[in-house]
């Protein structure tokens, strides 16, 4: 799609045949891109398309190996971050760099010229908060605050530095739906103004409702561009991914059998200043459910994984139960014994090994019990490297991860190709109990169909399933039961067809008591 001839139509930013190369692998190859002043412009595509390598060249975190980078039709060089600010360039990236223990003026001053006083931008920052509807309190600190709050320090501290196009990775996976609304207010408020927006999400219906256009890669290529309001979710998901995305279904009426894991009246204090306590939180999850904890980040989701997985055993034995027996003071190993699972929500460092090879890291995840497949002879054991390899195989068939080589680093593979190892590396073992943590943070939508599809079918096998998410389209796929976590507590849980987002996004935001809770006259 091409911007209209003539003089007042120079796009603000244009890149011409733009290429990075890493070692011989092209991340973009040959990409031409033009944003105009005013528009919202959607970058869309799969893990590993290039989108991250080419907005890091844009905001000059990478240097191209080949082509041209125009502004307002001149050629220029983004030699670093600071230089593509100086230029008009912001970015909001999808992981925060705030420092918890200083103020939200503090925290803008830190990207800002040095010789202006901190009142000064504490004047300017509530001033232009209160502009663009992005309430904040300069002289409140970041530990103290909501991540929607976070994100909003973000844009208000890109905002100060007055660019013409800000560029936003995935910024709406932290927010409620109430935050998210607010948030594209302020866009359509920056559009109103002139200034443009490089829009990064894998939640196509919000791209079709703020976007005015939208370029596809695939493969570091631009493969497709488009109105996006004239597109489905389903024929901009074809478009990323080249093929039809299966859709995830889930039988109307499950059949519920035991109780796998209970946990009764647990709380846990904080282990930091910044960790957040969990308090009385009890819950029941039964063969062929899958049980859904909605959230926005920091309100005590990696405190629950941690208790449940035990990688932090509690000091009530009692608190949690898994097929019956307690094992609050159990470690990981033990609850693994009794047949759970666990997929926690940082993939490289906690979930996988970046620098081992898959094999390994397949290898490091299995309880003792699980590691006898892999290994032979009598006193003295020998890991049988074929076995391994060819579970590995299996695995990766299975939940179609796309990777270099047979046996490659993990630290190799995408996001969602990792992503898709590790949750397969848990089915592989068929287990009774399941416990995940943000199963598709950052991953496409075809990788996101298969992992939801694979939660539910092992639910459906007769497992009991928790799914620790963010995502609200994610929560209604593949739940049976909806419970939110806010402030360290949890919720009832409800049935999934009684809720409507409104609902739940009222309860992430910390309404719990049901009569506080408008009901739906219809369910989402």
């Amino acid at each position: 799609m091409t911007l209209p001839e003539g003089p007042a139509a120079v796009p603000l930013l244009s890149v011409r045949g733009l290429t990075k190369l890493f070692g011989s692998f092209a991340a973009c190859n040959a990409i031409d891109l033009d944003i105009a002043a005013g528009e919202i412009h959607a970058l869309l595509g799969e893990n590993g398309a290039g989108k991250s390598t080419l907005v890091k060249m844009l905001f000059g975190v990478l240097q191209p190996s080949a082509g041209q980078i125009l502004w307002e039709g001149t050629p220029v060089t983004i030699s670093s971050p600071g230089e593509a600010r100086r230029l008009g360039v912001g970015m909001v990236f999808q992981h925060f760099s705030l420092f918890e223990a200083l103020t939200v003026a503090e925290n803008i001053a830190l990207s800002l010229d040095p010789k202006i006083s901190l009142s000064k931008i504490s004047d300017e920052a509530a001033a232009l908060s209160k502009a663009y509807g992005l309430p904040l309190d300069p002289k409140a600190h970041v530990a103290d605050l909501s991540v929607g709050e976070r994100q909003r320090i973000e844009i208000v501290r890109a905002l100060l530095q007055n660019p013409k196009l800000i560029i936003l990775d995935e910024p709406t996976s932290v927010l409620t739906p109430q935050e998210a609304d607010r948030l594209f207010e302020t866009l359509f408020k920056l559009k109103a103004e002139g200034r443009s927006v490089l829009y990064i999400s894998h939640r196509l219906e919000e791209v079709r409702r703020i976007c005015d256009r939208a370029t596809v890669l695939r493969h570091g290529r631009v493969t497709g561009a488009c109105d996006p309001k004239l597109e489905t979710p389903a024929s901009l998901a074809r478009m990323m991914v080249g093929s039809d995305v299966a859709q995830v279904h889930r039988d109307s009426a499950e059949a519920l059998g035991d109780i796998r894991i209970e946990v009764t009246d647990l709380s846990v204090p904080a282990r930091t200043p910044f960790a957040v306590s969990l308090k009385n939180i009890s819950l029941k999850v039964r063969a062929g459910e899958v049980l859904a904890i909605a959230g926005v980040a920091g309100n005590g989701q990696g405190e629950l994984f941690d208790a449940l997985s035990g990688e932090y055993p509690v000091a009530d034995d009692e608190a949690i139960r898994i097929r019956g027996k307690a094992v609050g003071g159990m470690g990981i190993n033990g609850r693994r014994l009794l047949g759970a699972g666990f997929v926690p929500e940082e993939r490289h460092g906690h979930a996988a090994v970046s620098a081992l090879p898959l094999s390994d890291n397949l290898l490091l995840a299995r309880s003792q019990s699980d590691k006898q497949a892999f290994l032979s002879g009598g006193a003295v054991s020998i890991i049988r490297q074929d076995a391994i390899r060819s579970a590995t195989r299996r695995i990766c068939e299975a939940m179609d991860v796309r990777k270099s080589g047979e046996d490659p680093l993990a630290g190799s593979l995408s996001g969602g190709n990792l992503q898709k190892f590790i949750v397969g590396r848990e089915l592989d073992r068929q287990p009774a109990v399941l416990i995940v943590n943000q199963p598709t943070w950052g991953v496409d939508a075809g990788a996101a169909s298969r992992i939801r599809q694979a939660l539910i079918d092992l639910a459906k096998a007769g497992s009991a399933v928790v799914v620790i998410s963010q995502d609200l389209d994610e929560i209604f796929e593949v739940a049976t039961n909806i419970a939110v976590i806010s402030e360290g507590q949890l919720s009832d849980p409800h049935p999934a067809g009684t809720l409507t987002l409104e609902r739940i996004g009222l309860m992430m935001g910390g309404i719990h008591e049901s009569h506080s809770i408008p009901e739906a006259a219809h369910a989402h």
